[in-house]
C-alpha cells in the first residue's frame, strides 16, 4: 500500500535545469527520512542526496552546489532541483524512504525515472 512515484525526468541539455518529484501515498510522508540515489549502466548505485525528517540535507561531492533536495510534509512530496546538469549526471535516478539514518531492507523504493543529459 506504500507506494513512492517519481516525475519530471526527460532529456535536457548540458548546463540545463531539471527538477523531479517523488509523491508518498500509503502512508506520510512526514515520519521518513528521505533520498535519492542514482545508477548509471555499469555503475554501482549511489546516493545523491538525503534529508532528514527535521530537514538536515548531505548530498555526494560531486552535486553538491548543484543539487538541491528538498521535502514538503503537507504535500507528501520530496524533490530534488538539479541545476547545471554534467553528462556525468545522467541516471536512473530513485527516491528512497527510511525510517532509521541507516539503510534497512525495509526501505521503501520508488520505481526510478531515466535523466538523460545530452547536446
Amino acid at each position: 500500500q506504500v507506494q513512492l512515484v517519481e516525475s519530471g525526468a526527460g532529456l535536457v541539455q548540458p548546463g540545463r535545469s531539471q527538477q523531479l518529484s517523488c509523491e508518498m501515498s500509503g502512508t506520510t510522508l512526514s515520519i521518513f527520512h528521505m533520498a535519492w540515489y542514482r545508477q548509471a549502466p555499469g555503475k554501482q548505485r549511489e546516493l545523491v542526496a538525503f534529508i532528514s525528517r527535521n530537514g538536515t540535507t548531505n548530498y555526494h561531492s560531486s552535486v553538491k552546489g548543484r543539487f538541491t533536495i528538498s521535502r514538503d510534509n503537507d504535500k507528501n512530496t520530496v524533490y530534488l532541483q538539479m541545476n547545471s546538469l554534467k553528462p556525468g549526471d545522467p541516471a536512473v535516478y530513485y527516491c528512497t524512504a527510511q525510517l532509521k539514518l541507516f539503510a534497512t531492507k525495509e526501505d521503501y523504493w520508488g520505481q526510478g525515472t531515466q535523466v538523460t543529459v545530452s547536446s
